[in-house]
């Protein structure tokens, strides 16, 4: 939540009644993303009538996807729901999405029906970023961003980065997680004013481009500028045969002409393509072993 003074008690009343009618036990965690009204007051208070509320504050205003990030560290729940306070995710139909990974799915996403936002600023943007996604992952989650439950061990192992908010359903998918989808409500924001902006729409295009080199290299940035780099080498000594014969065979000149300046660039960028995949190479190494990243999904597991 940022900024959600109006939307914070009817969220938590309706969360805990919703998740107390479901028989199991839960938490409920509000993330407040650096909010400067009285959010964070507010859950002070409600944690008097509602035990199992849990606040969790941010210094200062990182973004959604860092106050996801944060919620889902804080958790300790087998499944974790992540959904936003404005209750345009509706807390009566968690159960739906926890009731469909009982057969072990490591993620299930809720497609959302009847949404009654701005058809060109949000639903068309919506569906073209959606299909892209689809696209460059393969993963076949209809509505990548929102309402979803994660399998705990699944959600915690994520290391999630600006932007990452609106990829989990590829993120797990493309570990080897199963995903499966629910149909849930759109229904308009409890209170308060939405958050979103045509220019964050415009931040999923590089989302896309990120998440294709990451599927296109398999954690592996050497395979995909080694084999750029080896591709255009090729090109180069082709080239390179091609002026040399026309040296040796026709007498022409070598370095006068145009092409002898274009065999060097290739030559230069085939360098800088390698090297760029080594350079890369390396520092993936570094980051999953100092985040300790794990970029796979256990499917089942045998004894404890």
């Amino acid at each position: 939540m940022h900024n959600e003074e109006a939307c914070v008690e009817e969220f938590v009343r309706r969360t805990d009644a919703a998740l107390g009618a479901m028989g199991r036990s839960y938490e409920i965690i509000v993330v407040s993303d650096g909010s400067t009204d009285r959010t964070e007051e507010m859950v002070r208070k409600l944690r008097e009538r509602h035990p199992s509320l849990r606040g969790v504050f941010l210094a200062r205003n990182g973004g959604q996807c860092t106050a996801l990030y944060a919620g889902i560290q804080e958790s300790r729940g087998d499944v974790v729901v992540v959904m936003d306070g404005d209750l345009q995710h509706l807390p009566e139909e968690i159960h739906l999405l926890v009731e469909r990974m009982d057969d072990g799915t490591a993620l299930v996403s809720g497609s959302r029906t009847g949404r009654t936002e701005s058809l060109v600023l949000r639903r068309l943007p919506s569906r073209l970023a959606n299909a892209m996604l689809r696209r460059v992952s393969g993963c076949p989650i209809r509505d990548m961003g929102g309402f979803k439950a994660i399998r705990g061990d699944v959600a915690r192992a994520l290391r999630l980065r600006p932007g990452h908010h609106r990829l989990l359903p590829a993120l797990v998918w493309m570990r080897g997680g199963s995903v499966a989808e629910v149909f849930v409500s759109a229904p308009p924001r409890f209170a308060g004013q939405s958050h979103y902006g045509l220019g964050r729409s415009m931040d999923v295009l590089f989302d896309v481009v990120m998440l294709w080199f990451q599927g296109a290299t398999r954690s592996r940035p050497m395979y995909l500028f080694g084999r750029v780099g080896l591709a255009v080498f090729a090109l180069d000594a082709l080239a390179g045969a091609w002026l040399l014969w026309e040296k040796l065979y026709r007498g022409e000149p070598l370095t006068e002409r145009p092409m002898f300046f274009v065999v060097v660039m290739l030559f230069l960028a085939a360098l800088f393509m390698l090297a760029m995949g080594f350079v890369l190479e390396l520092l993936s190494d570094a980051v999953n072993g100092i985040g300790n990243g794990r970029p796979y999904v256990v499917r089942e597991r045998l004894g404890s």
